[in-house]
């Protein structure tokens, strides 16, 4: 997992600048699962590697172009633990704006995380002895 800011002064300073996003970017390198939406039918699903992610949008690799206007579901794991010892899993809920054979760009709807159960839950259990008693 690599992570990156990319947090550089956005302001429109001459009329040729070209950049208008005004969110921070931070580049985050981690496995997305995506899923597109037909109303409630899920119409495509793939995987791909987020690239940039910021509070307003994400732009990832797809395994195909998307549907620009298109709902879509997206879910990656979150490179934090929570308190160093819950992983969480990001869900992200939005509309793709932009789509070309290296990637997608998702305008950003609403997200929440997603607690994952604590590592120490999640190693395998060693079944307490049990006590028999034969009665002679």
């Amino acid at each position: 997992m690599q992570m990156f800011d990319s947090h550089e002064d956005r302001s429109m300073n001459s009329r040729s600048d070209r950049e208008r996003r005004t969110k921070r970017r931070f580049m985050i390198d981690q496995e997305v699962k995506y899923k597109m939406l037909y109303g409630q039918r899920i119409a495509e699903t793939g995987v791909g590697r987020t690239m940039n992610i910021s509070s307003g949008g994400v732009w990832f690799s797809t395994e195909n172009m998307l549907t620009s206007g298109m709902p879509v579901e997206l879910s990656m794991n979150w490179p934090v633990l929570l308190n160093d010892s819950c992983p969480m899993k990001l869900m992200i809920y939005g509309c793709v704006v932009r789509s070309n054979e290296k990637g997608a760009a998702v305008a950003i709807e609403r997200y929440e995380f997603r607690t994952q159960g604590s590592r120490a839950f999640q190693q395998t259990a060693v079944p307490a002895p049990i006590e028999v008693r034969l009665n002679n």
